[in-house]
């Protein structure tokens, strides 16, 4: 897989999956954009990749769509174009429904929906006026089911599905290309900055830290995006549910209802 002068955006970069594949594009050949909240952590992954001095700093909040316009134009004329664009940013839940406070449901919406929502906006008329570029938005499995504890996260996932599928099917005839990964546990940090029923930060979860690495998922998207795949799946046995949702939806829902399940763990 070559991506060699290929420019990549890369949200949600500074750790994590975002990490990884930032990693994983470098070795191919990519030219990097790095983005999201932490520039210092930012420049370290930005010092770890192949041909550091090809890559640039992008520190950018989610939350501030406003600014989109003016970072996107930065880029431009820095690169040249935009080639692909990886929304990986984004943050977890732990909490009951029942519990979760309005104003924090809202502000994890803004995160994971309206966040990469935005920023492809912004994104899109460059590429189309290309006629070339690649979306490729991070979802999960909870983009395709529910489970206990993740009622708002689940419903941003599913909101980014719906918006993706609409989006892959308008642009399509411009030669741009939409692909949505789901992965399942994944070792980072995403657990321990999930936000419980008061926005507070819940701490590390026993499943995600047996889930696969993400370097394995990193991997993934690459061939995902390198084979213009409309989903890619990647995790352990989790992933199966996606599969029992679409044939035999009674089934997972009687294993969902029996999953244990308190904000501690």
């Amino acid at each position: 897989m070559n991506f060699t002068g290929r420019v990549v955006w890369i949200t949600g970069a500074s750790s994590g999956i975002g990490e990884a594949t930032a990693l994983a594009f470098a070795q191919a050949g990519a030219r990097l954009v790095l983005s999201s909240r932490r520039a210092e952590e930012l420049e370290r992954v930005r010092r770890a990749c192949a041909r550091p001095d090809d890559h640039i700093v992008v520190p950018l909040d989610l939350t501030r769509s406003e600014t989109f316009p003016a970072l996107v134009a930065g880029v431009l004329t820095c690169c040249g174009g935009i080639d692909v664009l990886i929304n990986n940013g984004g943050v977890s839940q732990r909490s009951y429904a029942a519990e979760a406070r309005l104003d924090v449901e809202r502000a994890l919406m803004e995160v994971d929906y309206f966040g990469p929502v935005a920023l492809t906006k912004a994104v899109l008329t460059s590429m189309r006026a290309r006629r070339s570029g690649h979306v490729v938005v991070i979802s999960s499995v909870m983009g395709h089911l529910g489970t206990p504890g993740r009622s708002t996260y689940a419903a941003a996932k599913h909101a980014l599905h719906g918006y993706f599928d609409s989006l892959r099917a308008e642009v399509w005839r411009d030669g741009l290309h939409v692909t949505i990964v789901c992965p399942g546990y994944v070792r980072t940090a995403v657990s321990a900055n999930a936000l419980g029923p008061r926005g507070e930060a819940i701490g590390p979860a026993g499943a995600q830290e047996r889930g696969i690495s993400p370097e394995r998922c990193a991997r993934a998207i690459l061939r995902g995006v390198a084979r213009r795949r409309e989903e890619v799946y990647v995790g352990g046995w989790e992933v199966a549910g996606i599969y029992l949702k679409r044939f035999t939806p009674w089934l997972l829902s009687r294993i969902v209802r029996r999953m244990k399940f308190s904000v501690q763990t």
